[in-house]
């Protein structure tokens, strides 16, 4: 029986790459987003995986989320929480509602999201849950106090987690990429890409989606039952933790 795999934000970006590798490998995939309906309708249409719509700040609406993919698919077994979102300025300029926005969809979806599936994964004594961080997370990132806190928190909440589900057959573990080769990269100018970004990074280019994904899917097999707490880093040499 194919397990199923819940991917938050899965409908681009380093999300769609993993619920591709998924779908690949045989897990029955089901790919959250928040609003782009049009990149949404595009996936499902191109991968034929199952697309569910709702903001993963809110915990009411992942409740809601996860009863409609358990119902449609059946119960969630590994779920990736990917979704994240960016409100950059100096710290001295930050809102509140910047700060807020980024903690909640970052952070506080790490509560929503594993809140709704962990007792069914102790009581089923298996479970994956990979938390999608970030080398910001790890170094500090001029312009992201929101965004770094948050993803430093990811990292915090992977530990304790796994410390508390250790014996229960279900790790979790973080992943912490570097500059990937998204959409969001892409926008960045040529020249500032090629001056300011690629010469910080030893291996000489931008990591790939599928880089991310491949790391994902390895995570959420059987073979790796004995890594539980990990940050794994995936910046091609630009940080070493």
């Amino acid at each position: 029986m194919a397990r199923v795999a819940l991917v938050t934000g899965g409908t681009r970006g380093i999300g769609a790459a993993i619920c591709k590798a998924l779908h690949d490998a045989g897990y029955k995939v089901a790919a959250n987003y928040a609003g782009n309906d049009a990149a949404a309708e595009k996936f499902k249409t191109e991968t034929g995986i199952a697309v569910y719509k709702w903001d993963v700040s809110s915990f009411d609406a992942c409740a809601d989320g996860v009863k409609k993919v358990e119902a449609d698919l059946g119960p969630v077994e590994v779920l990736i929480n990917n979704a994240g979102i960016t409100r950059d300025t100096a710290f001295h300029k930050m809102t509140l509602e910047q700060w807020n926005a980024v903690i909640n969809t970052n952070l506080g979806s790490l509560f929503n999201m594993t809140r709704q599936v962990i007792e069914g994964m102790r009581g089923r004594k298996f479970g994956r849950v990979i938390n999608i961080s970030s080398i910001n997370g790890q170094k500090g990132q001029f312009g992201q106090v929101n965004y770094s806190a948050a993803k430093a928190g990811d990292i915090g909440f992977t530990k304790a987690l796994a410390l508390e589900n250790a014996k229960g057959g279900i790790t979790v573990n973080a992943i912490c990429p570097g500059y990937i080769n998204t959409e969001m990269v892409q926008a960045v100018p040529k020249d500032v890409l090629e001056k300011a970004i690629l010469p910080l990074i030893p291996i000489g280019r931008l990591g790939e989606p599928e880089e991310i994904a491949r790391a994902v899917v390895f995570l959420a097999s059987d073979e790796a039952g004995a890594i539980t707490g990990s940050t794994l880093t995936i910046n091609g040499g630009q940080y070493m933790a």
